[in-house]
């Protein structure tokens, strides 16, 4: 597909979601060029579009596609489905796009965490986001760096519950996941079958733009888990005659049920008490990521997500929620079937940052995808 209209990437080369929408699109043979934000293209963007994300992809026709998932949802109705990353068969369609929210957010805090907690990795990134991102700021380097090593430590540690007492279960996660996918990927190729599905893009954000990347996850890996980073280059690698030809995953993927019981335990919990304070419109959360007890604001965004994952599990045939099911464990499967009302927001259209939380309204009719 060398020939189509080029795609634009608005985002940053160090960004966890441009490097996922990156990898499917290189994965789909969509031509694109990535345009490095800045603080002032980043705003202009969201005054567009109506939301504050990172990346944003520009269409040849003139829209604009916003968030990773949607993006992909969009593109793929487009494109042929011989290259289709999603499973044809039910069951692992449903786990495909479980895992994708899955990695997609639970994964967000410990990237975040090593990325800001060590010296050397914030460091490192602080000096990359000043040269970049905050190129147009008309500060000297020192300030701009020293402006965004606060910034980030505030709102990604501080305001995501890292404290001393819940760093461990923060550290341990990502140890956790590297163990599982290790003896997963030194036995196939992809997370679910020999043919990469939605579950391997939404991995692919933390793993490759921070843990492959970042000095002291990047360490850990390779002493750790040196099958997650040959997996990390060889999404990278992917084109679309690399597995065109490849099975589709059936069922339940074998080797992942640490992960499973990761999600029934923890995620799905933390999922299901998050959309009950959005909907009480509270302002924080209480949850545990294994025995540690966090606290974080409430995410209007991963609400909306959670809800349209249960209304998937909910429109399964009931032989096909059986296999999910068990699966995950029975409260697994029970938290999903609980109905929920859609989240809509009403009013005038608003800029929106990541957790949902309104930046300022917008007048303009808002074009993106969302």
């Amino acid at each position: 597909m060398e020939s189509s209209p080029v795609l634009i990437v608005h985002g940053l080369d160090l960004s966890y979601f441009t490097g996922k929408l990156e990898a499917y699109l290189r994965a789909r043979g969509l031509a694109y060029r990535r345009e490095e934000m800045s603080t002032r293209s980043f705003a202009a963007l969201a005054y567009k579009t109506g939301y504050r994300q990172m990346p944003q992809l520009q269409m040849p026709d003139g829209r604009w596609l916003t968030d990773t998932p949607l993006i992909i949802d969009a593109l793929e109705a487009q494109l042929p489905p011989g290259g289709s990353i999603t499973p044809r068969d039910a069951a692992g369609a449903f786990i495909s796009h479980l895992l994708e929210d899955y990695f997609d957010e639970w994964l967000w805090c410990p990237a975040l965490y090593y990325r800001w907690a060590f010296a050397e990795d914030a460091r490192l990134m602080s000096e990359r986001i000043a040269r970049g991102m905050l190129r147009d700021i008309a500060l000297p380097f020192w300030l701009r760096r020293s402006l965004i090593l606060h910034r980030q430590r505030r709102v990604y540690l501080r305001g995501e519950g890292v404290t001393s007492q819940t760093a461990p279960a923060i550290e341990a996660l990502y140890l956790s996941t590297l163990d599982a996918l290790q003896s997963v990927l030194v036995q196939r190729d992809f997370v679910q079958a020999q043919r990469p599905t939605r579950a391997d893009f939404g991995l692919f954000g933390s793993m490759f733009r921070h843990f492959a990347s970042d000095p002291t996850p990047a360490g850990l890996m390779r002493e750790r888990a040196p099958a997650v980073l040959a997996w990390t280059a060889r999404m990278w690698a992917l084109r679309p005659a690399v597995f065109a030809d490849a099975e589709h995953p059936i069922g339940a993927p074998l080797g992942l049920e640490p992960v499973a019981a990761t999600i029934t335990g923890d995620y799905l919990p933390y999922c299901a008490a998050n959309l009950a304070a959005c909907s009480l419109q509270a302002k924080q959360v209480s949850f545990k990521i294994g025995r540690a007890q966090m606290q974080t604001p409430v995410n209007a965004y991963r609400a909306g997500r959670f809800v349209s994952l249960k209304q998937r599990f909910q429109a399964l045939e009931e032989s096909v929620r059986a296999s999910v099911t068990a699966w995950l464990g029975p409260s697994g499967g029970a938290i999903l079937a609980v109905p929920s009302a859609a989240i809509k927001h009403h009013g005038l259209p608003a800029l929106r940052d990541r957790r949902g939380a309104i930046i300022a309204h917008h007048p303009s009719k808002r074009i993106a995808n969302s």
